[in-house]
């Protein structure tokens, strides 16, 4: 299996091919850098974990080259910490049971770039090979250009398969934009209480970021249980831990949705369940 760069990888915990791993796959995650998987796609983990008949691949756009430091990693090159998240998401497959993950190793100028075909094709080729259920990506509202790049170029893969090749859900999720501002009835929720062990571990497991300056294992946590609370109002809570997703199903089962006019749409019905709601306890 040939991707874009030389310096791909696909990394199977289990040590099967690369093609028997994909095969299997039937929730797969596109993130941009290593640890938005386990932040964003935990609802695909804990549905395979433990499980032969699921099994989850997560895919890695981008080399994380960017990313800050500081502590024990202060001084680190770029290429010294693409080397220790690449090692560091290794782990984590391990841990959470993955059927594989595949590095791409882009750059972020090149995952952000929309003349580059070739992340797209990359996106493409582990699609037909694994033809998943289900797919997780960011949403299209986070606030990271590299997320949302990510984003956009797993909708033009799909986009690139036969109709009846496609995923049956695509999903956008949270990392860097919570979706708690979404109108209720727009919500996907993710009831994530199981494994609570196993999902701090997940996080946790990338150091380089934790002591390097961005508490994310905390954070991580600290929204889902901020969101299983503040969901309802008036009802006790029915989850301790919930993350909250865009429904993309739409945009891959009509190609001519524009994705920008799609998340409008989104904000629009935020906006009008604010404005009315002020409008009528306003008495107007």
């Amino acid at each position: 299996m040939r991707f874009g760069k030389i310096t791909s990888e696909v990394f199977v915990p289990d040590g099967i091919s690369p093609q028997e791993a994909l095969r299997r796959t039937t929730h797969l995650a596109v993130g941009a850098h290593q640890d938005d998987l386990e932040i964003m796609a935990l609802d695909g983990i804990l549905a395979c974990f433990g499980r032969d008949d699921r099994w989850f691949t997560g895919v890695i756009v981008t080399n994380g080259a960017g990313s800050p430091r500081a502590g024990l990693y202060a001084s680190y090159t770029d290429a010294q910490m693409q080397a220790v998240r690449r090692k560091e998401q290794r782990k984590a497959a391990v841990v959470g049971e993955y059927s594989a993950v595949v590095f791409l190793d882009y750059s972020s100028a090149e995952a952000k770039d929309p003349q580059n075909k070739e992340v797209v094709q990359d996106i493409q080729t582990i699609l037909e090979a694994a033809s998943p259920e289900v797919v997780y990506t960011h949403n299209l509202a986070d606030k990271h250009p590299t997320h949302v790049s990510a984003a956009l170029r797993t909708l033009s893969a799909i986009r690139r398969l036969p109709e009846d090749r496609r995923p049956s859900r695509f999903y956008g999720c949270e990392v860097w934009r919570d979706l708690d501002w979404m109108a209720d009835a727009d919500k996907v929720v993710f009831r994530l209480d199981e494994h609570e062990n196993i999902a701090m571990s997940l996080v946790g497991i990338f150091d380089s970021q934790v002591i390097g300056g961005k508490r994310y294992d905390l954070a991580t946590m600290g929204r889902r249980r901020a969101h299983a609370t503040y969901l309802e109002s008036h009802e006790v809570d029915v989850s301790q831990m919930v993350n909250f997703a865009m429904d993309l199903t739409p945009l891959i089962a009509d190609d001519s949705l524009d994705p920008a006019a799609y998340v409008r749409a989104h904000i629009d019905r935020f906006a009008e369940e604010v404005t009315h709601a002020i409008a009528k306890l306003s008495g107007q």
